[in-house]
């Protein structure tokens, strides 16, 4: 019985022993870990918080069960990680601010204000613009697509839209209003062809610069504004040139058209499908001279009108004959047989096959 209430006496002593050194060291890492905390904070917030043990889960001294001493501190995430040290919990909490803020500084790096999109994007824009509507037909242009196109899609998802379609048809705008000067100081000997330059200029160059804007396009201009940049860009060119100069054009063009070769048919019809195209209701100012360009545009023929188109054929062949141009190698052709336009002599001159 002594020897057994010794062991009792020892072991009582031995686990006293154990629960003082236990309790010492969770005071130390607890104080080390309030240590390491930044000062001026009254109270953290919950989530930083250690999670506190309910009091029938302490020992009889009132300190944490072996397998939940680790103290509790957040992670990066908002989780809790047990960590086994006061100078774990520090570092974890160092490198969690760290994150933080490395992922903030990458964010704001990526923003364009609108000092960056005057200073640095719209001058690009400005740039390719100037050389796509001053360009040639067939010159090659020392330009990027895939940076302009680049530069217009952040521009876009940095929400300026508006900023750049107000600059871009500013710009467009101050171009034409320059070519219409051009031309009202033109003589009238090169009004018709240099109109037919800029007309041909500006719709090539519109060929690259809707697509180079399609992003504005779709997510701006069709979605806010219910329109879209090409019939937005043609119309600048309605009004700011060919409105302003309809009314000197077209009795050139008639005049033209009465002088066979007083200009190359590939630019009257260049200018009268242009013109078309911009405005279909000028057909009404000369629909005779649209009529040879643009099928569907006078009522169909009728059966009465038949004689009055064969003398408007034999008209146009006698002035071509009158401008020194031949009817060809007429040598193969009978004796005294003409082409005549005349229904009764042609029924009354036909032969008939055997």
């Amino acid at each position: 019985m002594e020897e057994e209430s010794m062991e009792e006496e020892g072991g009582s002593s031995y686990e006293a022993m154990m629960d003082d050194q236990n309790h010492n060291n969770w005071e130390a890492g607890v104080d080390g870990y309030r240590q390491q905390r930044p000062a001026g904070h009254a109270q953290a917030p919950l989530g930083d918080r250690a999670l506190q043990l309910p009091a029938d889960r302490k020992g009889h001294r009132g300190q944490p069960q072996e397998e939940e001493e680790a103290q509790m501190v957040p992670e990066a995430n908002g989780l809790m990680k047990g960590c086994d040290s006061a100078g774990a919990a520090g570092k974890g909490g160092a490198v969690a601010a760290a994150t933080i803020n490395t992922s903030t500084s990458k964010f704001l790096m990526n923003v364009i204000t609108i000092e960056d999109y005057k200073s640095t994007y719209w001058p690009k824009l400005d740039g390719a613009i100037d050389q796509l509507l001053t360009q040639s037909p067939g010159d090659y242009i020392p330009i990027s697509y895939e940076q302009i196109y680049s530069c217009v899609y952040k521009c876009v998802c940095q929400q300026h839209s508006e900023q750049m379609y107000s600059d871009l048809i500013k710009k467009i705008t101050n171009h034409l209003e320059r070519v219409s000067k051009e031309l009202q100081a033109s003589p009238p000997d090169l009004y018709i062809e240099r109109f037919n330059i800029a007309l041909g200029q500006y719709m090539g160059a519109l060929q690259s610069i809707v697509p180079l804007f399609i992003y504005m396009n779709k997510f701006y201009i069709e979605t806010k504004l219910n329109r879209d940049l090409k019939d937005d860009l043609i119309k600048l060119f309605t009004e700011h040139v060919a409105e302003k100069h309809i009314y000197s054009l077209m009795p050139l063009l008639l005049e033209a058209q009465s002088t066979p070769f007083q200009i190359t048919p590939s630019t009257m019809a260049n200018i009268v499908k242009g013109l078309y195209t911009l405005r279909p209701e000028w057909v009404q100012m000369a629909p005779a001279l649209f009529s040879k360009f643009i099928p569907n545009i006078l009522p169909p023929a009728v059966e009465s009108e038949l004689q009055e188109y064969a003398a408007q054929d034999q008209k146009l062949q006698r002035e071509l004959m009158q401008n020194g141009f031949t009817r060809g190698d007429q040598s193969r052709k009978r004796a005294g047989e003409e082409l005549t336009y005349n229904g009764s002599s042609a029924c009354a001159s036909s032969r008939g096959y055997r």
